[in-house]
């Protein structure tokens, strides 16, 4: 077996973007008509007089764009509207109920929809006198010969003479190609105690509800958009301004449940006194002291102690606890060379029904106070299933703490209580966190297990581990001792223990350790099918660690991290072993990174997206990438061979999706590859954002590259001498070695 090697010494180069696109572009699935402009012009009027005769206390409009497709952010709407603008007036974005189109809501002025009018009517006089009335992508783009020079056809007329000039007329075309209508959405009404999410409308809050005729507590307002409203408060919402509704969840939550087999045997196990090793935050139900494993936890309780509480509030909570400590002796079965882990555990639930408002503001205040701690597990989840246009509070929650500090979480995928319930539950949809499905010990999915995906497209759970079925049930302990359980809350346990000691015994960061654990599942797998996904995730955890920090002797596995500062984040200086001038090897490489997030914009909820590339560089100084992935390149290719739709990056290369995973697939018969000039391989990571452009700024990266050699051959250490010549420092994970360094570091020095 090889070691994983890190390498360091030598930062990735930061360049921007020399070109900033070609312009507008049509759809080449749509004729653009002069009655299509007049009849959308009609239909912005309409919904500017029901804005003129509404009553209301905040100054602009809202507006939803009904989009023909699921479109790039280049395709949007920046001609109409607030012209280039228009992005940053987005409030909101779903799909429509077959998930092929984009419903995108946006915040305007009412002389904003004035002005779009004007534009729809110009355009349309421009299209029946010069164009007879309609035009498609081919006489949009095409050019004639004008002498020795070519020119578009849209650039031989003259616009002096006409009510709008050419770029906007072409802009205005092309917004209209993407577009199938203009509506005002209004929430469906619910009448239980819901968390509601408002439409960002650039007013406080408590104002605007006063405004509305509801007295709300500070305290109910998680921040300027999401509420806590009670049934009384909702219905007047609903009644009076249903048009500002976004997002709403009920409040009141369950945990999803477990099957317990109650087998309690209270042998006294002896457990030493724990030493140095490294402490994992839990946020689950109460926890019982009296259990043998208690010296190894530091237990919070935040219930309200006036709630009644009994015997059953405590034994979620301790059992989670308790694999943590001493699951590998619990469960021989699953030894994962790990050892035992400190905890420290806050009760911040029980049993019954519980607030997911409270808890959401109680995780806040957790982690700030906790800064101590790196990987959190949180095994609790509501019975509800997650809606495919926007993410539960709780899991945006989770999402913005950890882009905001150097913490992971690791969250159960969620039970079904039953057959009805088939999605996951809150928070089994945050985007930043290592979500975990249960399989049974033959490697099944268990017959509890809920299914992603998230918002209709991101890979939730991202892995799958081992739950406790009827084939081997997961031994815990409880408050009356020992019992037999099954459900993703003990799965996912088995994950924090693997990225703490990862993270807090072996010093690698989380973006790296999280892809390791991702790698590691995924391995040399063929691309797992969408309901695949939905139930593993990636695929099933190795139990040892050696076998996710080790590789097999005809593979180098190597981690590089850095952090994007520009557009295109690269790294030339691979210097893969060749053989005859050839290199004998297929390749993979995972990339996992946490970006900012920003729930009220919908299905289109992650800010910022990362794009990995990695290859062999050819002659002219472009890679050969292992994916033959097209996104982002330096020059706008606008041929139908390289245009890539947006629905197709989504799918074939997951745009969007904060884990990469990109790799060539084994075959039976394997050909070496050529090799160029420069010898070496090349890695990119391009950066693009949704929104703010500072927004992929400063993001860490961490990426996990596996070569195998296809005649089987060990070439590990002419690897590492050839990254040495190059200026890498190579430092190898050896496990041992890492453990007498961290015991080094944290051993007490007494001075006399």
């Amino acid at each position: 077996m090889n070691n994983v090697l890190e390498l360091k010494g030598k930062r990735f180069v930061q360049a921007s973007k020399s070109v900033n696109g070609g312009g507008a572009a049509m759809n080449s699935q749509k004729i653009v008509t002069s009655e299509e402009l007049i009849r959308l012009q009609s239909k912005i009027r309409k919904i500017k007089e029901f804005w003129s005769s509404e009553k209301r206390s905040f100054e602009g409009i809202l507006i939803s764009v009904h989009y023909n497709k699921i479109v790039a952010k280049s395709n949007r709407i920046s001609g109409l509207f607030k012209g280039t603008d228009s992005n940053s007036a987005i409030v909101g974005a779903k799909f429509n109920e077959e998930k092929s189109k984009h419903i995108i809501t946006y915040y305007l002025d009412i002389k904003d929809l004035e002005q779009s009018m004007d534009l729809l009517s110009k355009t349309s006089y421009v299209l029946n006198t010069k164009f007879k009335g309609r035009i498609d992508k081919n006489i949009f783009d095409n050019e004639l010969f004008f002498g020795n020079k070519k020119k578009n056809i849209i650039g031989t007329i003259q616009f002096e003479h006409l009510p709008i000039n050419k770029s906007t007329f072409r802009q205005v075309v092309a917004d209209v190609s993407y577009i199938d209508d203009f509506e005002v959405e209004m929430a469906t009404q619910q009448l239980k105690q819901s968390i509601i999410t408002l439409y960002d409308i650039r007013t406080d809050t408590k104002k605007l509800f006063k405004d509305i005729g509801i007295d709300i507590l500070t305290s109910r307002i998680l921040d300027n958009q999401t509420v806590f409203l009670d049934e009384t408060q909702l219905k007047r919402l609903y009644d009076k301004a249903p048009y500002l509704v976004s997002m709403a969840t009920v409040d009141l939550a369950e945990l999803s449940p477990e099957d317990f087999i109650k087998d309690y045997q209270n042998d006294s196990l002896y457990i030493p006194y724990p030493s140095i090793e490294p402490t994992i935050g839990v946020i689950d139900t109460l926890f019982d002291k009296r259990v043998y494993f208690s010296e190894w936890v530091e237990y919070h309780d935040m219930v309200d102690d006036n709630l009644p509480k009994d015997i059953n509030d405590y034994r979620h909570g301790t059992a989670v606890s308790s694999i943590i400590v001493d699951g590998t002796r619990l469960n021989p079965w699953l030894d994962d060379g790990c050892g035992r882990f400190k905890v420290r555990h806050f009760g911040v639930a029980i049993s019954s029904k519980f607030s997911s408002f409270t808890i959401i503001k109680q995780i806040k205040a957790i982690i700030n106070q906790n800064k101590d701690i790196k990987v959190w597990n949180i095994s609790l989840g509501s019975n509800q299933e997650v809606n495919d246009n926007f993410i539960s509070a709780e899991g945006a929650t989770l999402d913005q703490i950890q882009y905001e500090n150097d913490v992971i979480f690791v969250v159960a995928g969620t039970n079904k209580p039953n057959n009805n319930i088939i999605k996951i539950g809150s928070p089994a949809d945050s985007i930043n966190s290592m979500v975990v499905n249960a399989v049974t010990k033959s490697g099944l999915s268990t017959k509890y297990s809920r299914k992603g995906l998230a918002l209709s497209f991101f890979a939730k759970p991202d892995v799958s581990y081992y739950g406790g079925s009827e084939e081997q049930y997961i031994r815990v302990c409880e408050p009356l001792g020992a019992a037999n359980v099954a459900g993703t809350s003990f799965a996912a346990p088995w994950i924090a223990r693997k990225l703490s000691y990862l993270i807090d015994i072996l010093g690698l960061n989380r973006e790296v350790a999280k892809a390791m654990i991702i790698d590691a599942a995924r391995d040399w797998n063929e691309r797992p099918t969408p309901e695949e996904v939905a139930l593993y995730g990636h695929g099933i955890v190795p139990i040892k660690i050696d076998d996710i920090v080790r590789t097999r002797d005809d593979e180098i596995k190597f981690l590089v991290s850095d952090i994007s500062e520009k557009w295109n984040t690269y790294n030339y200086y691979f210097p893969i072993p060749l053989k005859d001038d050839k290199y004998p090897y297929i390749a993979r490489a995972t990339m996992c990174y946490f970006p900012m997030c920003d729930r009220t914009q919908g299905v289109d909820y992650t800010n910022t997206e990362l794009n990995l590339h990695f290859g062999r560089i050819k002659n002219n100084g472009k890679l050969n990438e292992i994916n033959n992935d097209k996104q982002n390149q330096d020059e706008t290719l606008n041929t139908e061979k390289n245009y890539l739709l947006e629905g197709e990056a989504r799918d074939k290369f997951r745009k969007w999706d904060n884990v990469k995973y990109v790799a060539e697939k084994p075959k039976d018969r394997m050909k070496p590859k050529v090799s160029y000039k420069n010898k070496n391989w090349g890695m990119e990571v391009k950066t693009n954002n949704r929104l703010d452009s500072k927004d992929g700024i400063g993001i860490r990266f961490g990426v996990i590259v596996t070569l195998k050699e296809i005649n089987g051959v060990n070439r590990i250490d002419e690897f590492i001498k050839n990254c040495t010549l190059n200026g890498w420092l190579v430092n190898s994970i050896d496990v041992q070695n890492r453990i007498d360094i961290n015991k080094k570091v944290n051993e007490d020095v007494e001075f006399e």
